[in-house]
């Protein structure tokens, strides 16, 4: 099987990205199953009901999130009613949501995605290392076919649990940093793994955002207002290719499609 990755999705720009290049990244592709990675999907901080069922009428299937979770109140609706929608799988035991699910379709084994949250130069929870081998675990008694969102800053830090997980997960890809990285290689383990899958959305910009305001917060110190930017769009992320047998991954390539 084949599952596309579309790594953060940028506000509109970057919704409107999926929505017209998704059709074809699917058919180029052969892609039976697309998880997003929508934190930043609601003018770029956030998710909210709206936006989530603009990405789901795209062609998305699952949606996982990261540290901007709680940026839009409306959240809540998504974390306690939609079964497409994961947060990170490591916050404490009562928060709402879901940190995995299965994605089931005809004539397809299960697959299991699994978002988690890194802790260097991140919001404070729990280890994501324990966090995932107990999941893995539990996922592993449904299906081979697992897939994690790893939403971290440190590359240290996603390679390192990538490595952890190899040969009990299909793939790891990094998100957070916004800037795709050119290190997809297939570990021994059969585990495809990508450091960070780069951003969807406005690339003439510094990550997404207008160029000016970034430029004079570094200068003055100053509060600015963060305007998603508008130029350069581009959809982002990986495909990667599984035997449904096994669970191992036989292929991982970056995807950097222009709008």
């Amino acid at each position: 099987m084949k599952l596309l990755f579309i790594a953060d999705i940028v506000g509109q720009p970057g919704r409107r990205a999926v929505k017209e290049l998704l059709p074809q990244l699917r058919q180029q592709h052969g892609v039976q199953l697309v998880v997003a990675n929508g934190e930043n999907a609601a003018g770029g901080s956030g998710i909210t009901v709206k936006t989530a069922e603009e990405l789901f009428a795209a062609g998305v299937d699952i949606i996982t999130c990261g540290d901007h979770l709680w940026d839009q109140k409306e959240v809540m609706e998504l974390l306690e009613a939609e079964r497409r929608f994961v947060r990170p799988l490591n916050y404490p035991p009562g928060t709402p949501g879901q940190g995995s699910t299965i994605f089931e379709a005809p004539g397809l084994a299960p697959v299991a995605i699994l978002n988690l949250q890194g802790r260097t130069f991140m919001p404070p929870l729990e280890n994501p290392f324990h966090a995932a081998l107990a999941e893995v675990e539990r996922l592993r008694r449904t299906t081979r076919l697992i897939f994690v969102d790893f939403h971290a800053e440190a590359t240290s830090e996603k390679i390192a649990l990538a490595r952890l997980l190899d040969g009990q997960v299909s793939a790891v890809i990094g998100t957070h940093t916004h800037v795709q990285t050119a290190d997809e290689q297939v570990f021994p383990g059969g585990t495809a793994f990508l450091a960070d899958g780069g951003f969807t959305g406005p690339h003439e910009s510094v990550l997404g955002r207008e160029i000016e305001p970034i430029i004079r917060r570094f200068m003055t110190s100053m509060p600015q207002k963060f305007e998603v930017a508008k130029e350069r769009i581009l959809l982002q992320g990986a495909v990667v290719e599984i035997e449904e047998q096994t669970g191992r991954a036989t292929a991982i390539q970056r995807v950097s499609q222009p709008l």
